[in-house]
């Protein structure tokens, strides 16, 4: 690409990368933990990011991927055919002359290079929409995406779980069930909402379902956010809900989606890379004190370093996701899978989570050593015990959530004395969980 896309202020190369020292310090933190972190690959993953190319965005012409530079170094098609079978249910389309999209994964899905155990399949789309007007957009919005829900509602391997589509007064987006989809009306605090007039108002639209994945033998959750936009006889581009999102994270599925991808992003802020890492330094503050999650914590931190010139602290949180330690990551998958399954009314087998969660336990007797795996093997154990007397669709008990509460606060334990072994992270964290305090 050339100026299809605007050129984002990334930082200029970082001036420890040729430190030998200061590798050499991250190396002996992380092999203090017995972490094994290549001092070799992390020098290289350093040099490659400090590179600041005249383009932001790459492709990948053998997989037929593209997306910004920075996320396309921690990217593999090992499992790109899988995510593209997913992509086959969360991609939302509409009448092919006047709506185009471009589908991508994010979070751990797009860092599969690094993230040897991925939590739940990400995705990001951006739809763009052709019409006369926004009242049309919007229209064709609420059609298209309702028709998507009703085709994909269920097969023998997925399941829709609910959509966000709409903005309550109090700025909460609406969530509807498949129920209320085919109601066309939901009542919310605000009163009766109909779909086709929470389109015109849309906010954060988001889909979510739940999958069979067949590779690694257990259910995941898969969702997709959908940036729409409406593009006037005029040709400017007007996000439905007030703001354009940025792709500083994403990993594109389809070179063909290219065009699309440039038309829309071109109208993206100078400002954006700002704005996406103060976005993201909102979540780690997040998940380290209201919502505390210090694995969900380190995933962010990591982007935030990467993006922000911090490339010695992001080469150690990197390394961290690339250790047989993190399949615990996929507890809070098992834990979202279990809030699922035991929501009245839920089709999801019981009997799939149990399994997932034994075949858990297996895995982290395998991966951990010591005291940590006797504790957290312990407490999976209880959380598998207390699901034997669930059926599906029945609402958890107190058992089940005490039980998962223990795992919980095991794995924040687990990940928060890694990441606070380095000095400067520690730092850090010491500051974001200081700032509300003194505001």
């Amino acid at each position: 690409m050339t100026d299809s896309a605007p050129t984002s202020a990334l930082p200029q190369p970082d001036p420890q990368v040729s430190a030998d020292a200061d590798v050499a310090r991250i190396v002996e933190s992380a092999r203090r933990l017995g972490v094994e972190l290549d001092e070799a690959d992390t020098i290289q993953w350093l040099a490659a990011i400090a590179a600041v190319p005249d383009d932001d965005v790459s492709v990948d012409d053998a997989s037929g991927t593209f997306g910004h530079r920075v996320a396309m170094l921690d990217f593999s098609p090992r499992d790109l055919a899988r995510f593209r079978q997913i992509g086959t249910v969360v991609k939302l389309t509409g009448p092919a002359d006047i709506t185009e999209g471009a589908l991508a994964l994010s979070g751990s899905a797009a860092q599969s290079k690094i993230q040897s155990f991925p939590g739940d399949a990400d995705y990001f789309q951006r739809f763009n929409i052709k019409a006369p007007t926004r009242d049309d957009a919007s229209a064709i919005l609420a059609s298209s995406l309702k028709a998507k829900i009703l085709e994909f509602a269920h097969g023998g391997w997925f399941q829709f779980l609910e959509a966000k589509l709409g903005t309550m007064k109090s700025g909460t987006p609406i969530s509807w069930k498949l129920t209320d989809i085919q109601a066309g009306v939901i009542t919310t605090p605000d009163g009766e909402v109909r779909w086709e007039d929470a389109a015109r108002d849309p906010g954060w639209v988001k889909a979510d379902w739940v999958v069979t994945d067949s590779t690694r033998g257990v259910l995941s959750n898969a969702s997709n956010v959908i940036d729409v936009t409406w593009e006037s006889p005029t040709g400017d581009i007007v996000p439905l809900d007030g703001y354009l999102d940025t792709y500083f994270q994403e990993v594109y599925l389809d070179a063909e989606d290219l065009p699309t991808f440039a038309k829309v992003v071109h109208h993206v802020s100078t400002d954006a890379l700002d704005d996406y890492v103060t976005s993201l330094e909102g979540e780690v503050r997040k998940y380290l004190t209201k919502h505390l999650n210090y694995g969900k914590a380190a995933k962010r931190m990591y982007n935030v370093f990467r993006l922000s010139g911090r490339h010695l602290d992001a080469a150690f949180v990197r390394e961290l996701f690339d250790e047989p330690s993190t399949i615990l990551y996929q507890v809070w998958s098992l834990i979202v899978t279990l809030d699922n399954a035991t929501q009245p009314g839920s089709a999801i087998p019981i009997e799939d989570v149990r399994a997932q969660a034994d075949a858990l336990v297996l895995d982290v007797v395998n991966a951990l050593d010591g005291p940590a795996e006797t504790e957290i093997v312990g407490a999976l154990q209880r959380l598998s015990r207390t699901l034997e007397g669930q059926s599906t669709g029945e609402q958890r008990s107190a058992e089940v959530a005490g039980a998962q509460a223990e795992v919980v606060n095991l794995v924040n334990t687990f990940y928060r004395d890694r990441l606070v072994a380095m000095p400067s992270i520690k730092e850090y964290i010491d500051q974001m969980q200081a700032e509300p305090a003194a505001h």
